[in-house]
């Protein structure tokens, strides 16, 4: 199955919380979408492994993604190393996307930047024909997409550029919010933790109108990029 757009996230939730607003209105748009999630996020004081795979899958049907796998690296202490390289090289070359979304560069927990970096570190080495994969049992090929985006996360990091979500925001919400486990309720129990605060569900809609307002829109996701983006003219710019 090739995708057009593959989105890694270090933990179940990154992606709908990061870009789950721009995966909705591209697959609105025709495009194949899919998510694979480095780790089960067993570590998270809230739920647990068996409790957050069943709220990916449900968060997947919301967004409609084509495919959603799970990677089953060790929460907190996968490493960006050979071997973890090549887990990823895998899905890069087997669902050969155009454009990989992933992990904000620098963030308040230490998985996601070095999620983000894995998977950045892995879509170059896809490309190289002298690293041999298999998936399967069979031989894949090389495959290196053309850009690589990262998502913005708790860290207020300066966009490179941003997408106007206004008509998928409640897409987005829902998707975030099948994570029931993780996130404020007013009579939920369970540990405090950054995520599970009021303020921080506030913040779910407060942050991307902000990132709206600069554009001109109701909501928007901010993303920045490793290389120039390239526009064919003026006009393409809102």
């Amino acid at each position: 199955m090739k995708l057009d757009i593959l989105a890694f996230g270090a933990h179940p939730d990154d992606v709908e919380l990061g870009c789950g607003g721009t995966l909705a209105k591209e697959i609105s748009l025709g495009k194949r979408v899919g998510v694979v999630d480095l780790t089960r996020g067993e570590l998270g004081s809230r739920g647990s492994a068996e409790i957050r795979d069943a709220e990916a899958a449900a968060a997947a049907k919301i967004l409609n993604l084509a495919v959603r796998e799970n990677l089953r690296m060790k929460d907190g202490f996968f490493q960006n190393d050979a071997d973890h390289q090549m887990k990823v090289i895998q899905m890069i070359r087997k669902y050969r996307p155009e454009i990989v979304l992933c992990n904000a560069v620098d963030d308040r927990h230490i998985d996601h930047g070095k999620g983000s970096k894995l998977v950045s570190d892995a879509c170059f080495l896809s490309g190289l024909v002298r690293i041999e994969s298999n998936y399967d049992g069979a031989l894949q090929e090389a495959w290196r997409p053309k850009q690589v985006y990262h998502y913005i996360q708790w860290k207020n990091l300066e966009p490179d550029f941003v997408v106007d979500i206004s008509e998928f925001m409640d897409v987005k919400r829902d998707a975030i919010f099948a994570y029931g486990s993780q996130f404020y309720t007013p009579n939920a129990t369970g540990p405090a933790t950054p995520i599970a605060t009021k303020n921080f569900l506030d913040s779910i809609d407060y942050r991307c109108q902000d990132l709206g307002r600069l554009i001109g829109v109701d909501y928007a996701e901010g993303f920045t990029a490793e290389r120039y983006v390239a526009v064919n003219s003026l006009e393409n710019l809102i």
